[in-house]
């Protein structure tokens, strides 16, 4: 039978039914992350890896020879290092589509929590302000519609392009930005990174990371943003410069942001987002954008077909 192995557990949940794989071959579980130091115990023999966050070395790959193909339980792949698989004739396989509508939900969970200070009449019902005055409402802190406004998109692709339906359902002007430059979509109207950040008062990022895509929003962006503008990043954390970000929200340049992924994962002791106490101005989530109950399961079951696509000899989703 093939032997297989399941790593990075942890990071997909144990409240999901790993046992979908029993029936591809010998599969062996692991919670924890493929390092340089287990990696010639744990892959000795296997030919499929499936990992989310393990991330591939030379030296994994050195200590795996059988190793033909490995999954990941994602859609990106920068952790799977595809030069250096491409050096050892292994094939990286991806999941695409299973978390849409999860992040595009998010998404608008981040936009709205700031956009009406949620915390903060949260806090004022749960503390006994509310019970203890006399009228009916608090206002002390104005919020606004997102109809009427304009809604700036980074990324099109399927992500970007649910968000901008929903954006659209409640009545923003959708424009969008490719940071690819290979976007098909005329749905949208498309414009310039300059001008999506002066027209926009709500961007949310949706693209790749590559050598484009790496800190594009910088000081020099946040100028040239609106001051009233909201920030949402569900994209990757290295896309933000999060010591720009932080600056730009202290000195106000920008309302507010919500993040759900930085740079680095976990975030790190000393970030200079800690600094930013008000949920008015910012909130951040572990990286959980992708991770509804329901796209966990579609990724789980992604992954199988595409490993029972190579034993057919019909590969699916290689991005090498």
């Amino acid at each position: 039978m093939m032997k297989i192995v399941v790593a990075d557990k942890d990071s997909v949940g144990s409240d999901m039914d790993y046992s979908l794989y029993d029936s591809l071959g010998e599969v062996t579980y692991y919670d924890d992350k493929i390092t340089e130091e287990n990696a010639a115990e744990r892959l000795k023999g296997a030919k499929v890896l499936m990992i989310n966050k393990s991330a591939i070395t030379d030296k994994i790959l050195d200590d795996a020879p059988d190793l033909e193909l490995i999954c990941e339980f994602a859609t990106g792949f920068d952790n799977a290092n595809i030069p250096a698989c491409n050096r050892h004739g292994v094939k990286v396989a991806n999941v695409v589509n299973y978390s849409t509508a999860s992040v595009a939900q998010h998404t608008f969970a981040l936009l709205f929590y700031v956009m009406e200070n949620l915390r903060h009449y949260d806090e004022f019902v749960k503390n006994g302000s509310y019970a203890n005055q006399s009228h009916f409402c608090c206002l002390d802190i104005p919020f606004h519609e997102l109809d009427g406004m304009t809604y700036g998109i980074v990324g099109m692709g399927n992500i970007g392009r649910k968000v901008a339906q929903i954006a659209t359902a409640f009545g923003a002007k959708v424009i969008f930005y490719s940071a690819s430059g290979n976007s098909t979509c005329t749905d949208y109207e498309r414009v310039s990174f300059d001008e999506l950040l002066m027209r926009s008062d709500i961007i949310s990022i949706h693209c790749p990371l590559s050598d484009k895509t790496r800190n594009l929003f910088d000081k020099e962006a946040f100028d040239k943003m609106k001051e009233t503008a909201i920030l949402i990043n569900v994209a990757r954390g290295a896309v933000v410069s999060e010591q720009d970000l932080a600056d730009a929200l202290i000195k106000g340049k920008i309302q507010a942001a919500g993040l759900d992924v930085l740079n680095p994962e976990p975030m790190a002791k000393d970030s200079p987002l800690l600094k930013i106490q008000d949920s008015g101005k910012l909130i951040v989530t572990p990286h959980l954008a992708w991770a509804s109950t329901e796209a966990r399961r579609r990724c789980l079951e992604e992954v199988k077909k595409n490993v029972e696509a190579w034993q057919n000899g019909q590969p699916r989703n290689i991005v090498n």
